[in-house]
């Protein structure tokens, strides 16, 4: 069985974080919601890593896949490529990132799901379908979580009021997205999902740490 997702709303001793304060809410400092997603975000990496190397193992035990183009659906996002590209962007620029490429997964990840879940390797697939739902979830958690990070950023005055949420369709081409919603999924499909969704969460994984660094200065980076 998975563990327990902790969305950013998890609860420190006997009050619930919060981040509007709600009546017996504690509310954290942006320092403390940077903490959690940067945590839940290196889980979530952690999980895909893990299934795309199972995955692999499992289907293509004698298969050299260097080098094979991978059909990664969120090409269209640009995306910092190195740490200290990353860095010189805005932090609004760098939050929008992170939000286009949580919200362009959620679709994906659950197509994965369920094509796994209903696969014929019942063997490997019903203890790989529990880690597809899992990092299905964290997506949606996560994402809630970024969008609560932005919202106190913005209360603080360190984040300007245009980033937001965006459709995914927007994002991407729709071709992409009939791709993965056009029915059953083969195992090359799902190997290429994998190593896409992976090398996706370590950019949201990195550039959240990232962020932390440059709106918070002096803190453990």
């Amino acid at each position: 069985m998975p563990g327990l997702i902790v969305p950013v709303s998890m609860r420190v001793g006997a009050a619930p974080l919060c981040a509007y304060g709600q009546a017996g809410c504690q509310v954290p400092t942006l320092a403390e919601i940077f903490d959690r997603v940067i945590q839940q975000s290196s889980r979530m990496h952690g999980i895909s890593s893990d299934l795309h190397s199972e995955f692999e193992q499992y289907f293509f035990p004698s298969k050299n896949l260097i080098g094979t183009e991978r059909k990664c659906h969120t090409y269209a996002i640009l995306t910092p490529g190195d740490k200290e590209n990353a860095q010189r962007v805005g932090r609004e620029q760098l939050t929008g990132v992170i939000l286009k490429l949580l919200e362009a997964w959620g679709d994906p990840l659950s197509q994965f799901y369920q094509s796994m879940s209903q696969g014929q390797n019942q063997d490997f697939n019903y203890y790989s379908s529990e880690k597809a739902l899992e990092i299905s979830d964290m997506v949606h958690e996560l994402r809630d979580g970024v969008e609560k990070m932005a919202d106190k950023m913005k209360l603080l005055g360190v984040l300007g009021n245009t980033v937001g949420y965006i459709s995914p369709e927007t994002l991407v081409p729709s071709s992409a997205f009939s791709y993965y919603k056009r029915g059953y999924l083969n195992s090359v499909d799902h190997h290429d999902l994998l190593y896409c969704f992976r090398r996706d969460s370590n950019k949201v994984r990195n550039y959240l740490r990232i962020l932390k660094c440059t709106t918070l200065p002096g803190l453990d980076c």
